[in-house]
């Protein structure tokens, strides 16, 4: 039956609050790990997570019994050795047949509503334009979207849980998007209101920290150790992870790069298509990050220089096209993303810095400029060709963004209430 998971809480038989908490932590690190090692290598036999994670053999068994028993994980074709040698292996994968998670972006102009399997992969998405910029009743539209989509693409599977992203200060702890300038929201409890109105588990995250969970998971595997993400678009902001734990900071304010200044170092005057960072900021200064590279400040920019277009898709699709204009305006956004790229990476030094930005992710040679800055620029980069990556997402940043916020809290607590789930003892 396609469903979304009743709304309730179940009691867990694993009683996790009167389990001291060290044991705790303990269990969601183990299962956890085993959960991940299985998503990176299935099917994988036991034997072969117990090498990776480091677990024993038979914690690893305790563990995968427990995924079993949740519908998480299944056993697939038997495999063996040479005939009369040991016992047959029957690796195990992640089970992407009977469960879902939905996700939600919230950008300046419009929404996505998404779902997503176990492996990450996008089932289905649905965006569409904002028909107001009251809080309440946007998120409570945005769930009245997800019982059609589930009814047309579940294909059977339950929804376990709703992620919801969005740009500038996001609280995953109380749920609350602290605050969003250019929509004017500000404390908006987003958790409570789409739980109350879709009877899911909500998890609410920043679209920079979901994506950065979301590579981690599903993406490059050296973004593992440490990642820093900048994402440019409508907004642009940065997540800083590692180990696979993102660093928010005690206000929720990590990764507040909008207002980072540029620099008047470039070439060019404002609106003629060179470097120079001219362009006023809502803070009242000039040549702050957000203002110069953002989708309003590419399209304003490409009406200065006489190339009208409708929106930021519009500006993409010519430069995709090979319109010079175009692109000249790309490879200039390119070189000022890689300004401030490798201030990131001075700053923390981290193994990779993914940019999310479509141009670095469409545009060859906007990638080359913007490594090419990062080389002249940062004191610590020694190979910004292995260092500065594209997201593994260009073309889906969006729906993957809210279902990567759910995900990575099933990752991280496979074993958590899960209202949808099957109990586990």
């Amino acid at each position: 039956m396609n469903s979304l998971s009743a709304p309730g809480r179940r009691t867990d038989p694993l009683r996790r609050s009167d389990l001291p908490v060290a044991a705790t932590a303990r269990r969601l690190a183990g299962t956890g790990s085993v959960f991940g090692a299985i998503l990176d290598h299935g099917p994988v036999a036991r034997s072969t997570v117990a090498r990776l994670t480091g677990l024993s053999p038979a914690s690893v068994t305790g563990h995968v019994g427990q995924l079993l028993a949740r519908g998480l994980v299944r056993e697939s074709a038997e495999t063996s050795g040479p005939r009369g040698l040991g016992r047959p292996h029957i690796p195990v994968e992640v089970d992407t047949g009977r469960y879902l998670v939905a996700g939600a972006h919230i950008a300046v102009a419009h929404s996505t509503v998404s779902l997503m399997d176990l492996r990450g992969r996008i089932v289905a998405e649905d965006r569409q334009p904002h028909r107001t910029k009251d809080p309440h009743r946007m998120l409570v539209e945005l769930a009245s979207r997800l019982p059609r989509l589930t009814a047309a693409h579940a294909g059977g599977r339950t929804v376990l849980a709703l992620g919801l992203a969005t740009g500038h200060r996001v609280d995953p702890v109380a749920g609350m998007i602290v605050e969003h300038p250019q929509l004017g929201w500000r404390d908006v409890p987003a958790r409570d209101i789409l739980a109350a109105a879709t009877g899911l588990p909500v998890h609410v995250d920043s679209h920079s920290r979901a994506l950065a969970r979301a590579e981690q998971l599903f993406g490059e595997e050296s973004t593992r150790t440490s990642t820093v993400l900048l994402f440019v678009g409508a907004v642009v902001d940065a997540a800083f992870a590692t180990e696979g734990a993102m660093h928010r900071g005690p206000r929720s304010g990590a990764g507040s790069v909008a207002h980072l200044p540029l620099g008047t170092g470039g070439t060019g005057s404002p609106g003629a298509g060179g470097d120079g960072g001219a362009e006023p900021c809502s803070c009242g200064r000039t040549g702050c990050l957000q203002s110069e590279v953002s989708e309003r400040a590419m399209v304003r920019r490409a009406a200065a220089q006489g190339l009208v277009v409708g929106s930021f898709r519009e500006l993409l699709d010519r430069a995709l096209a090979a319109d010079p204009r175009a692109v000249a305006l790309f490879r200039r956004r390119a070189r000022l993303v890689g300004r401030a790229a490798a201030l990131l990476l001075d700053m923390f030094d981290p193994e990779v810095l993914v940019v999310v930005e479509p141009g670095s992710g469409r545009i060859p040679a906007c990638l080359a400029d913007l490594r090419a800055e990062v080389a002249e620029r940062s004191w610590v980069c020694e190979d910004p060709e292995r260092a500065v990556v594209p997201t593994s997402f260009t073309g889906s940043v969006l729906a993957t963004a809210g279902g990567a916020v759910a995900l990575g809290a099933l990752y991280t607590d496979p074993l958590g209430p899960w209202p949808a789930l099957p109990a586990v003892s």
